[in-house]
C-alpha cells in the first residue's frame, strides 16, 4: 500500500511515531511542499490531507484511479467534490474531533491578547516606548459563542475557569441542550447585544455567509471584541472595517478576507490603515494556527460526508 501526506508545510509529520508505525504497513511520501502536477500522486492508494489545502476537484480525482480513501484533518468539506469522489468509490474521511482544543485555547489566547493589549504593548516597547495602559480582563465578564459545536463546547469550559458568563447561539441550539452544558442560550442578536466578547466558531454556509453583517455588528457594545477562528466570510468584511475605524468595536482576532474587499471603493485604503494597525499591534490577525497534529492517539475516522466507513 502507497499513503502520500499532503502539504505538510510545518514539517509536523516527520519523525512521528504514528507516521513510523504507518511506515510498518505501507510505503510512505511526505510532502512538505505542493505536489505540482496530479501524475505526482498517481500510484497512491492513501492521501493524508492537511486541512483544505488541496481542492479534490473532479478533474483531480479522474487522474488517481488507485486512490482508495482520503483522510483529512479538519472537518470541513468545501474543498471536495463528492458527487465525483462518490462515482470513483473514493472515501473522505476526517480525523474527529483532533483539533478541536487546539481551536478553543487559540480563540481564548486571542482573547486575552485583545482585553489585555497585549501585542500593542509589544509593539510599544519594541519602539522604545514604555507605556503602563489599563487594561480590562476576561474575568466575570460575558462571552458570547456564535456555534456551539465541538470547539464552542471547549471554548465555554475553558471560559468558566476565568468565570465568564457563557452565552451560546447556533440554529439548532435548544435551552435543554445549552442548560445541560451550564450556558445560557441567546438568540443571535441578543447575543451580540450582552455579549463583552464574542467568538466565532461557526462552520461556513450559505446562510452563515455573511451572518455578521452591518446591522448585527452594530449590535454590539462599543468595548466588545470580536474573535474569528473559524470562516473569514462569515463577517462581512466591509461592515468589520467600518466598525473597527468608527470604533464601534475595538478589535478582531483573525483576518479580514481582502479578496471580498477587492469590489469595495475603499478597498486601497482599508490595506493601508490596516497595516497601521497591525504595525502598532492595535490589530490583532492571523493566519489559521494548527495545533501539531495528534498522529500518535490513532484518532477516529469519520465519513466527511457522514456516511459509514467500511
Amino acid at each position: 500500500m502507497r499513503v502520500a501526506i499532503l502539504d505538510d508545510i510545518h514539517g509536523a509529520y516527520e519523525g512521528t511515531d504514528g507516521v513510523r508505525r504507518l511506515r510498518e504497513r505501507a510505503e510512505v511520501r511526505i510532502f512538505t511542499g505542493p505536489f505540482g502536477e496530479p501524475a505526482a500522486l498517481r500510484g497512491y492508494d492513501a492521501l493524508i490531507a492537511n486541512r483544505e489545502r488541496t481542492r479534490f476537484t473532479r478533474a483531480l480525482l479522474d487522474q488517481l484511479p488507485d486512490l482508495r480513501i482520503v483522510a483529512q484533518t479538519g472537518n470541513h468539506a468545501y474543498h471536495v467534490d463528492f458527487a465525483a469522489a462518490a462515482q470513483r468509490g473514493v472515501i473522505f474521511a476526517k480525523a474527529s474531533g483532533g483539533f478541536s482544543t487546539g481551536a478553543a485555547e487559540l480563540a481564548i489566547g486571542l482573547a486575552i491578547a485583545v482585553m489585555r493589549r497585549i501585542p500593542a504593548a509589544d509593539a510599544a516597547v519594541r519602539r522604545g516606548e514604555w507605556q503602563m495602559p489599563l487594561t480590562r480582563v476576561l474575568h466575570a465578564k460575558s462571552l458570547g459563542i456564535i456555534g456551539l459545536g465541538h470547539v464552542g463546547r471547549h471554548v465555554a469550559r475553558i471560559a468558566k475557569a476565568f468565570e465568564m458568563r457563557v452565552l451560546a447561539w447556533s440554529p439548532r441550539l435548544t435551552d435543554a441542550a445549552s442548560s445541560a452544558a451550564g450556558i445560557e442560550r441567546r438568540e443571535l442578536d441578543d447575543l451580540l447585544r450582552e455579549s463583552d466578547v464574542v467568538s466565532i466558531h461557526a462552520a461556513l454556509a450559505p446562510e452563515s455567509r455573511g451572518l455578521l453583517d452591518a446591522r448585527r455588528i452594530g449590535l454590539m457594545k462599543p468595548t466588545a471584541c470580536l474573535i474569528n477562528t473559524a470562516r473569514g466570510p462569515i463577517v462581512d468584511p466591509v461592515a468589520l472595517y467600518d466598525a473597527l475605524k468608527s470604533g464601534k468595536i475595538t478589535v478582531n482576532g483573525k483576518e479580514i478576507p481582502t479578496a471580498s474587499l477587492s469590489s469595495y471603493s475603499g478597498a486601497v485604503e482599508i490595506a493601508s490603515i490596516l497595516k497601521e494597525w497591525i504595525k502598532k499591534g492595535e490589530f490583532l490577525i492571523s493566519d489559521p494556527v494548527a495545533p501539531l497534529p495528534d498522529i500518535e492517539s490513532g484518532i477516529k475516522l469519520k465519513a466527511l460526508d457522514e456516511r459509514p466507513l467500511p
